[in-house]
């Protein structure tokens, strides 16, 4: 059981998830704000993706990007800020021509990428860790991009999160940690529950716990209903904890929640569970980040 927890909150994603909750951050000043809150209630770290203010659909939009990290910045709170660096890598197939995506595809090369984060230097950013299928279209990543992206990351001197969807995840992450693309301590995401890849069960989540380099840290979460028993079975196995809009929109059946909510609900289950919750500091010195300013 690990008794010193750090909880990430992801705070909107890019999901197809404003319809369905009002409450989804869309603007600049919504996502810095949840990000704010979401610190306040317990969150060390505060993972970021953006979305489009005229449509509230995922965007890779670097001023996007700029806005919101400026915005919490200048607010003072003390967060570890998490960049999400996975964007551009929807395909979706093509009945009528096979070797182009359909409209909607997004693609971008790993420089693209990586673009934010280098003008921005957050403490962490996300690196997906191989390519997966996502209901009606392919999440593309080669293992040649994986590469060229983890360089640019550790160059950039940015702590990845190494986002893992599948066992084949981790044995490519092993890899890069074996070439000295990704510097020690490593840190993974086990990410459970999404169509169509590892499933948010007590067997999956240990099995790729197991697939781990020693000395690594981790984390794990589920999606929807399955947020908080795998919230508590991360810690239970050793683990760290990820709650947010991004994964679940719930509270509980039927009550639509805030991520300062689902933080807060995260920190009384640690904490029953009898372990303590980091702070931002005790974060960074955990996993060995590089203090931004």
């Amino acid at each position: 059981m690990n008794t010193e927890v750090i909880v990430t909150c992801p705070v909107t994603g890019a999901g197809d998830t404003v319809a369905r909750h009002p409450g989804v951050p869309v603007s600049p000043g919504e996502i810095s704000a949840a990000a704010i809150e979401a610190a306040k209630a317990g969150a060390a770290i505060a993972h970021i993706h953006v979305r489009d203010p005229a449509n509230g659909k995922g965007t890779n939009d670097p001023a996007l990007f700029r806005e919101v990290v400026e915005r919490v910045r200048e607010s003072e709170t003390d967060v570890v800020i998490n960049l999400t660096a996975g964007g551009g890598g929807d395909f979706i197939p093509n009945d009528e021509v096979p070797a182009e995506g359909a409209p909607g595809t997004d693609m971008q090369t790993p420089e693209e990428r990586h673009a934010h984060v280098d003008e921005l230097l957050p403490e962490i950013c996300s690196l997906d860790c191989g390519s997966y299928n996502f209901s009606q279209f392919v999440y593309m990543n080669p293992e040649p991009w994986i590469r060229r992206q983890a360089r640019l990351i550790q160059d950039a001197g940015v702590k990845p999160e190494l986002e893992c969807f599948e066992l084949g995840h981790i044995r490519l992450a092993k890899q890069l940690i074996e070439e000295g693309l990704i510097d020690h301590p490593p840190f993974f995401q086990l990410c459970l529950g999404i169509l169509w890849s590892a499933e948010a069960d007590t067997q999956t989540m240990l099995t790729m716990r197991n697939g781990l380099p020693e000395g690594a840290h981790w984390a794990a979460f589920g999606t929807g209903r399955m947020q908080f028993p795998m919230a508590a079975q991360s810690v239970l196995l050793g683990g760290h904890v990820r709650v947010g809009l991004e994964d679940n929109l719930y509270l509980k059946r039927g009550t639509l929640a805030t991520n300062a909510q689902l933080v807060e609900k995260a920190v009384r289950i640690i904490e029953d569970l009898g372990a303590r919750v980091l702070s931002p500091a005790e974060a960074r010195q955990k996993l060995h980040l590089k203090a931004r300013g």
